[in-house]
């Protein structure tokens, strides 16, 4: 008999386009999700898809970002983890890390992320002043979260192997492009990143990478069974990137499709993809106030 499966979305945003604006969110394509976007929003639909617990990413490289997050995190029964931003290259990156820990619901801060696909050095990651913010992620204790391309997939994997401290988390499977139909060289890229210990990726973002009017599970299929191959379940988490996500499927849809692409999983492994990883790799607990009762 099939285990009931636990979920974890180890990935969505929210934003409010009254407090501060999304400059990525331009064009016709991406017209749809120029709105804001609540925790309210999406708790309904979280729920109705038996997901227990989820982790909070950033949208935009502001500082006043990740104390906003971490605030709704506090607040929330439904958020477990905030994967945050802050400047790496920043002198007292280390300062800041902690300040942010002794915000309002900064216990909840689980991991660092930039926009490192908008930089336009491919080895952006292996400036020495960002390695050195690097560090300062592992010695407090925080994952790094990579948003990359893939011809910036090799500079990831040479920054894992010099940090092999701290733990690489890779968003949205290194943006392959599936619309093309295409895996080189991504898939190479990929495997390289993989074949560290200290890297783990999520199984998110692929519907947005394939035809948004068109798309069906069976395109995403190799792009999903490579990166199964490549980490294995143990090292697989499953992200929604909702409200993102809305410009190819709903919430439902995108938690069906990685049901189905992990369907010859079996019930340990979809377990560790649906959950486990995530509660390991961002030491997650369950939901709590700051004094340690559930919130409503």
């Amino acid at each position: 008999m099939t285990t009931p499966l636990t979920v974890v979305d180890a990935h969505h945003h929210v934003w409010d386009l009254a407090v501060r604006d999304q400059d990525w969110i331009t064009g016709e394509e991406l017209a749809p999700i120029r709105r804001t976007f609540t925790l309210a929003d999406l708790e309904p639909e979280a729920r109705a898809a038996g997901v227990a617990a989820t982790v909070l990413v950033q949208t935009v490289t502001v500082p006043e970002e990740t104390p906003e997050l971490l605030a709704l995190a506090g607040g929330s029964a439904l958020v477990a983890g905030v994967v945050g931003w802050t400047d790496l290259t920043a002198p007292d990156v280390a300062g800041t890390l902690a300040a942010l820990r002794a915000l309002p619901g900064g216990g909840r801060l689980v991991g660092i992320r930039h926009q490192v696909q908008g930089e336009p050095d491919p080895e952006w990651l292996l400036r020495p002043d960002v390695l050195r913010g690097l560090r300062a992620v592992a010695a407090a204790g925080l994952a790094y979260d990579l948003v990359v391309l893939p011809h910036q997939l090799p500079a990831a994997a040479r920054a894992a192997a010099l940090l092999p401290e701290l733990t690489f988390v890779l968003d949205h499977a290194g943006k392959p492009p599936v619309a093309l139909g295409a895996t080189h060289p991504w898939a190479d890229g990929l495997r390289a990143l993989a074949a560290l210990p200290n890297t783990v990726c999520k199984l998110s973002g692929l519907v947005t990478q394939a035809d948004p009017g068109s798309w069906t599970v069976g395109d995403l299929r190799t792009y999903a069974d490579t990166v199964i191959e490549a980490f294995g379940p143990e090292r697989l988490m499953f992200g929604s990137d909702w409200p993102v996500c809305l410009l190819a499927a709903p919430y439902a849809g995108v938690l069906g499709a990685a049901r189905e692409l992990t369907g010859l999983l079996g019930d340990a492994g979809r377990q560790a993809v649906f959950a486990g990883t995530a509660r390991r790799v961002y030491g997650l607990g369950e939901p709590a106030s700051e004094h340690g009762a559930a919130r409503p």
